[in-house]
């Protein structure tokens, strides 16, 4: 039975349809029913009797809304918040960065002809239609934008540029177009890949071959030839954006001379389905069959809704069903046609929400979920030992499934949704309160 070690319940100040937190920051953000959001940073929930005020407010209408970090070899990690909002016939992006306990608005800017500065707003307008929805994702230097009415996905590189220390604007590069021929259910940016939920399984694109963008060679009357260090950002070099830890730099030994050679960068585009750049669809493990099939042999339309990673290599999916599966991007299998595999995991209950804290410095990995009712369950799934040879390897795939219920909580109100706090701690948004545990 599961031992409560702290428990606390906050009333809400106001109807709330959704929430986000970030555990690197310890920043919450509340979005209430006209898609506004207040921000609350640092948010500890579990030394709180009542919600404080907000430290920071984002105005309504917002589609979408995530928190994004900048990280370079040099310099401490920056978070942001992004949000969407329609326009007529274009979509508004606005930032803001954590300073001093506070979201501010931060200006950004872009080379691309599609992207103009809204400098009396600090937001950039994206002259794409905004339609019935947009979606984002963000990771570490890196954030997407899925447009269901025009069937695209965007992948932007984001940077700080100015004073090192006090970034005064972003650097928004475009750096892929990902053109969509099957619907996509969510879309997640997780460590090293971009990870679409569709129609019966995933579709994985390798992250870094997105960010690289199309380079060209090109002929300049002036101009300096710059080297490429893990996709860094060259479309303008002399901004000195940097894209993830990469930097642009100039080449070695060279300055500024006449008629030299310079890298262009200009966004990639590729189909959904295409393979060009490494990426593959892994589907669900067939119930009866015990093997991972494609939509064409079963028929069936069970769709990838929540995707969380448990390290940087293992992911958990939950489908409409309310199933629960382990995906494995880390080493190929001899036997099998990709570079992955996944596996339904055994539990009883029908899964509605998902949460997951990863963490990669331990073996056995946490999983949060709830039928969307009056109840949170804890789930311990095991990491496989990649120092395993092959044969081995092989063998431990069927064991993945082992897995065991070893928590549970009941709020006492229906459950909207659920974040990880940290390993052994959550926060639960039920009707009226939002509930946070921490458990051993």
């Amino acid at each position: 039975m599961s031992t409560v070690l702290e428990a606390s319940q906050l009333p809400l100040p106001k109807h709330i349809s959704s929430l986000l937190y970030d555990p690197l920051s310890t920043s919450l953000a509340l979005r209430h029913s006209d898609s506004s959001f207040s921000l609350y940073s640092p948010f500890s929930p579990l030394s709180l009797s009542s919600f404080p005020p907000p430290t920071s407010n984002v105005p309504s209408p917002t589609s979408s809304a995530a928190f994004l970090h900048l990280r370079t070899s040099r310099t401490p990690t920056t978070t942001l918040f992004i949000t969407s909002s329609p326009l007529s016939s274009a979509t508004s992006l606005r930032f803001y960065i954590l300073r001093d306990g506070r979201f501010l608005k931060i200006k950004a800017i872009s080379n691309h002809r599609d992207l103009a500065s809204d400098l009396n707003n600090s937001a950039v307008i994206f002259k794409v239609n905004h339609g019935v929805s947009m979606k984002l994702s963000a990771g570490i230097n890196v954030f997407s934008l899925y447009s269901v009415s025009n069937s695209k996905i965007w992948v932007f590189a984001v940077s700080l540029i100015g004073d090192e220390d006090n970034g005064h604007a972003l650097k928004l590069v475009k750096c892929a177009v990902i053109d969509c021929c099957l619907p996509v259910f969510t879309i997640r940016v997780l460590f090293g890949f971009l990870i679409l939920g569709e129609e019966n399984g995933v579709r994985v694109f390798p992250l870094q071959q997105l960010v690289k963008g199309n380079q060209r060679k090109e002929k300049k009357n002036i101009g300096r030839k710059y080297n490429l260090k893990n996709g860094g950002d060259v479309s303008k070099a002399n901004s000195g954006v940097k894209t993830g830890d990469s930097d642009v730099l100039p080449s070695k030994g060279e300055k500024n001379e006449k008629h030299s050679d310079s890298v262009k960068l200009r966004s990639l585009k590729l189909k959904q389905v295409s393979r060009d750049i490494g990426s593959f669809f892994v589907a669900f493990e067939d119930k009866d069959i015990g093997n991972s099939i494609s939509i064409k042999r079963t028929g069936r339309t069970v769709k990838a809704i929540s995707i969380q990673a448990l390290s940087s290599n293992y992911f958990a999916v939950l489908d409409t069903v309310g199933d629960v599966h382990h995906l494995c991007l880390s080493y190929s299998l001899e036997g099998l046609d990709r570079p992955c595999f996944m596996k339904r995991l055994t539990q009883t209950m029908k899964v509605l929400k998902l949460a997951v804290f990863h963490d990669i410095s331990t073996v056995s990995q946490i999983i949060w979920m709830s039928d969307g009712c009056y109840s949170v369950h804890l789930m311990m799934v095991s990491d496989m030992n990649t120092s395993l040879d092959k044969t081995e390897k092989k063998d431990a795939i069927g064991k993945l499934s082992q897995t065991s219920v070893t928590r549970a909580i009941f709020p006492g109100e229906k459950i909207q949704d659920i974040v990880p706090l940290a390993a052994n701690a959550i926060l639960i948004l039920g009707q009226g309160s939002v509930f946070a545990y921490a458990i051993s």
